[in-house]
C-alpha cells in the first residue's frame, strides 16, 4: 500500500509521503474485477493498480472504512481511518501528472478471513510537462494486513518505510521533486549550504531550492515534505548508519536561520519507532545560497 508519506494541493509538503500508500502493479498481472477480487492477492494487486492510475473510486472500494484504521508512512507519518488518508491521496493525485510504480518484490500470505503481505516498490513521482517535469523516486518497503468481509477482501492495516535514501533527478528533463503529497510555496527558495548544529555534533547540508539534498554526517540525505508559514519538515536518511527519521523547523525570517526538532523513526531493525519521541533539537544556518558554493571541497 505505497503510498511516502508519508502529507507529500500544492506540495505543502504535507509527504502526504504517506499517500504513497498504495502500490502499482506494473510488473505483475492485475486483478481482472476491482470490485470483487477473488483473492487477497488480486486486492493488492487491484490497490495497486488504482494507485497508478489515480483512480480513487477504485482505490476506495478495497480499503476498510474502519474509523481506528491505521497507517504509517515515510516521515513518521500516522493516518487514523479512511478520510485523512483519502484526502491526502487525493491531493497526490491532483498534484501529480503522473506516477509509475514497479514492484519489485511481493509476497502474500492467507490464514482464514485474513492475509498479510510484504511488497518493495519505487514510488516515482512526477509533477509538470515537458522541460519542467519534476521527478522523484522514492524506495520503499511496506506491509499491511486484509481482512475478509461479507466475501470481500479488504485493506485494514499498513506500513511503510524507505529502504534507501530517495533520489532526485534535476536538469531540462527533470529536475527534483518531493514525496507524494508534499507541498512546498512556490516562492520560498532554501537553497544553499547550510550548518546543520545539534546537541553534540555539527555538520553541513547543501540543498537545492525545494530543500532536498545530501549532507555531511553519515552518509545522509534530507528530503523536505513541507514548507508553509515558516514552517519547514521533512524526512531523512543515513546510510551509514541505516536510519532514518523526520524533522520539523521553524524558519526566520530572513530564511538565514531555522530551529526545530529531528526524531528517528526506525533504527536499523527496529522499525516503527514513534514519530516526535525519540531525537533531540536542532538549529540551521544559511551559509551560503546554492550559486555561490564552490564545487572544490
Amino acid at each position: 500500500m505505497s503510498s511516502a508519506a508519508l502529507s507529500l494541493r500544492r506540495w505543502t509538503m504535507r509527504v502526504a509521503i504517506a499517500p504513497l500508500l498504495m502500490c502499482s502493479c506494473s510488473a505483475l498481472p492485475r486483478a481482472a474485477d476491482v470490485d470483487h477480487p477473488a483473492t487477497p492477492e488480486a486486492a493488492i494487486r487491484a490497490m495497486f493498480h488504482a494507485n497508478e492510475t489515480r483512480n480513487m473510486a477504485d482505490l476506495q472500494r478495497l480499503v476498510s472504512k474502519d474509523g481506528d484504521m491505521i497507517g504509517y508512512s515515510v516521515g513518521g507519518r500516522k493516518y487514523v481511518g479512511w478520510n485523512e488518508l483519502a484526502r491526502e491521496m487525493q491531493q497526490e493525485f491532483e498534484t501529480v501528472t503522473r506516477l509509475d510504480i514497479p514492484i519489485k518484490e511481493l509476497h502474500v500470505w492467507e490464514r482464514g478471513d485474513f492475509a498479510w503481505y510484504t511488497a518493495e516498490i519505487d514510488y516515482i513521482r512526477y509533477e509538470g510537462t515537458g522541460e519542467s517535469v519534476r521527478k522523484m523516486l522514492l524506495p520503499l518497503r511496506e506491509s499491511g494486513v486484509l481482512e475478509r468481509r461479507d466475501g470481500r477482501w479488504l485493506l485494514v492495516q499498513w506500513h511503510e518505510s524507505f529502504t534507501r535514501a530517495p533520489e532526485t533527478e534535476q536538469g531540462s528533463e527533470h529536475r527534483a521533486s518531493l514525496a507524494p503529497a508534499l507541498q512546498s510555496e512556490a516562492s520560498l527558495d532554501v537553497s544553499g549550504e547550510w550548518t546543520i548544529q545539534e546537541e553534540d555534533k555539527s555538520y553541513r547540508a547543501v540543498l537545492d531550492a525545494s530543500g532536498n539534498g545530501d549532507y555531511t554526517w553519515q552518509g545522509g540525505r534530507l528530503v523536505t515534505t513541507r514548507i508553509a508559514d515558516g514552517h519547514w519538515e521533512g524526512v531523512w536518511h543515513q546510510s551509514g548508519n541505516d536510519r532514518e527519521g523526520g524533522f520539523a523547523v521553524r524558519l526566520s525570517e530572513d530564511g538565514m536561520t531555522a530551529t526545530g526538532k529531528w526524531w528517528y523513526t526506525r533504527v536499523g531493525n527496529r522499525p516503527n519507532i514513534p514519530p516526535r519521541q525519540w531525537g533531540g533539537d536542532y538549529r540551521w544556518t544559511r551559509v551560503t545560497p546554492a550559486a555561490f558554493i564552490s564545487t572544490e571541497r
